[in-house]
């Protein structure tokens, strides 16, 4: 499973990071950062959450 995040659009609602702080950061402005691209088994449930409460549906799964 693939990560991917488009930062233009973020809105800095920080959903991700609570969801997962192993698979997502913020920067200074709150723009979300990936920490991992390629999904590990145990986090995927969880990456699959933040793609869904994402506010700004900046986050998606492949």
């Amino acid at each position: 499973m693939k990560l991917s995040a488009d930062r233009d659009d973020c809105i800095a609602s920080g959903n991700c990071v609570m969801i997962s702080d192993v698979l997502f950061d913020q920067d200074d402005d709150g723009v979300v950062i990936l920490l991992e691209e390629d999904v590990p088994e145990a986090e995927q449930d969880r990456a699959r959450e933040a793609v869904r409460t994402c506010p700004a549906s900046v986050l998606h799964v492949e």
